[in-house]
């Protein structure tokens, strides 16, 4: 064999060793990776769907297995995995999640306890332990003691008055009741005409417009208030067009229809 042959197979057999080694190593390092243990990504904060697929990729599996609704996040944020980031696991593990609802959680009005009357301060406190707001909407004047609920509305609407409650309302968490409260002065309503009602709409009158019932003078026998009529008021809307909230009326009946009445 001359050198030149002896070279050449010499580089063969180098070559083919090259080979047996490269592919060794690389069967190696297969067989090692299989089922090899892998760091688990920290998925909190991030939404269910960029977690999933993320996961995916790593040959992990993402499992939802509760939600929870969190009031000014919105739905599909991991708020908890397990096992926790940084964790070392093999792959195709599955991870626990827990996120965030989609809908928010509701509360019926009629689970939030008695709101009329109450003092709206209080009420607040009350309110924010389960997740809902509470803003003043108006004042309106009451004989009562000041800064008392007198009404409360939800979404533009009214749910509760004073003959008003409407129980079945769904609240969202995180939403804001507006409340009308009391306060003893400062307003002021105009003159209602009594004369020609009868005594019973009178009150009626009176009560809507704020005002109270003073003296009631009766001219002639009355055999039933209810239905005798005004003759003379004071103060009259002839006299004054406008008095303070709370004013007391006093009036005079008789129980027959006065002739100058429609």
């Amino acid at each position: 064999m001359s050198f030149k042959q002896f070279i050449k197979h010499l580089l063969i057999i180098a070559l083919i060793l090259v080979i047996i080694f490269l592919g060794l190593n690389f069967w190696l390092k297969s067989y090692t990776n299989h089922g090899q243990q892998l760091v688990l990504p920290d998925y909190v904060g991030k939404h269910i769907t960029e977690a999933t697929e993320d996961a995916k990729e790593k040959s992990f599996e993402i499992i939802v297995n509760d939600s929870i609704h969190i009031v000014g996040k919105p739905g599909g944020i991991v708020t908890r995995q397990n096992p926790k980031k940084d964790a070392k696991v093999k792959e195709n593990r599955k991870v626990y999640v827990t996120i965030t609802k989609f809908d928010a959680d509701v509360i019926e009005v009629g689970s939030l306890g008695v709101m009329y009357g109450q003092d709206y301060e209080s009420k607040k406190r009350e309110l924010s332990y389960v997740e809902i707001g509470s803003k003043i909407k108006s004042r309106k004047y009451d004989p009562g003691e000041p800064d008392h609920i007198l009404e409360v509305w939800y979404k533009g609407e009214p749910i509760i008055t004073k003959n008003v409650e409407k129980r079945k309302v769904a609240i969202d968490k995180g939403d804001t009741l507006s409340f009308v409260i009391s306060q003893r002065g400062g307003g002021e309503t105009g003159v209602p005409n009594l004369v020609c009602n009868t005594f019973a709409a009178a009150q009626f009158i009176l009560e809507s417009s704020q005002l109270k019932l003073g003296d009631v003078k009766e001219v002639g026998p009355v055999s039933d208030i209810n239905s005798a009529y005004i003759i003379e008021q004071y103060p009259s809307p002839e006299t004054v067009q406008t008095v303070p909230m709370g004013r007391m009326f006093n009036l005079t009946i008789q129980q027959e229809k006065p002739q100058d009445c429609q």
